[in-house]
């Protein structure tokens, strides 16, 4: 494998063959604790040398995405990371917020990069990656199933990160997202009412801007979506707070979807 050529210079070949290593776990259903394919294997399937694929292995280890035991071969990781839940976990307090939002400052900068990222770099399967997810969400809203918006909502984010061809961003969206599943608020997360109708229409808005090549534009319609969620959010705050038949109030637990 030779080194692939992006905006502003070369990608060393480890580093691809890092990304296309945690695609080939995904697309595997591989779990944290499953062995993975040995080096020969992988560098086999990748059509790349050993020592590329011995590269990329070191620096998925120090992610905390692959771990390597001596004598035993390759396993994934337990999905913990730089950003993983022994480290966020620690001081992020879902009913705190202020730690909710600075999540929703974190994912708002996610998004927006991801978004511009994807708009430069995607493939044509990425794109339909992308599409088909958003299409997923759509048909969980119009049949008024949780499951099918949230299992949707999950893959358009997970896919325009993968778009985006970096995994720090990738690792960073999905711990975001993990810690967003924490913060669970009846009435906001998982619902197909509410500011899921107009998470639809986004949705759209930032697929199309990254279909035409926009990053301004996908950067911009990711940015409006995030803040048209936290404006819902803080009006469910406020009702839940205010109302009188919400007194006396529960401790605040936060979710949203999108």
């Amino acid at each position: 494998m030779t080194d692939t050529p992006r905006e502003g210079g070369y990608r060393p070949g480890y580093e691809v063959a890092a990304e296309q290593v945690l695609e080939l776990i995904a697309r595997l259903g591989l779990r944290p604790g499953d062995r993975m394919p040995t080096e020969n294997d992988l560098a086999g399937q990748l059509g790349t040398s050993r020592t590329v694929v011995r590269e990329a292995v070191k620096i998925l280890s120090a992610l905390g995405r692959v771990r390597a035991q001596k004598g035993r071969g390759l396993y994934v990781a337990d999905d913990e990371g730089m950003l993983g839940a022994g480290r966020l976990a620690s001081f992020f307090l879902p009913t705190d917020l202020d730690h909710v939002y600075m999540l929703f400052e974190f994912r708002r900068a996610q998004e927006m990069e991801t978004s511009r990222l994807a708009a430069r770099r995607a493939t044509p399967a990425e794109l339909r990656a992308v599409e088909e997810a958003a299409a997923v969400c759509r048909q969980g809203f119009e049949t008024g199933r949780e499951d099918l918006f949230n299992e949707g909502d999950d893959a358009f984010h997970a896919a325009i990160a993968t778009a985006s061809h970096n995994m720090f961003l990738q690792i960073a969206v999905r711990e975001a997202r993990r810690l967003q599943a924490q913060s669970s608020m009846i009435g906001m997360h998982g619902s197909v009412g509410g500011h899921a109708a107009k998470a639809v229409e986004e949705h759209d808005a930032i697929y199309q801007a990254i279909r035409a090549g926009d990053p301004a534009a996908a950067a911009h319609a990711a940015a409006a979506h995030v803040d048209n969620t936290l404006d819902d959010y803080r009006r469910e705050i406020q009702h839940r707070l205010f109302s009188p038949a919400e007194r006396p109030g529960p401790a605040v637990s936060t979710g949203w979807p999108g």
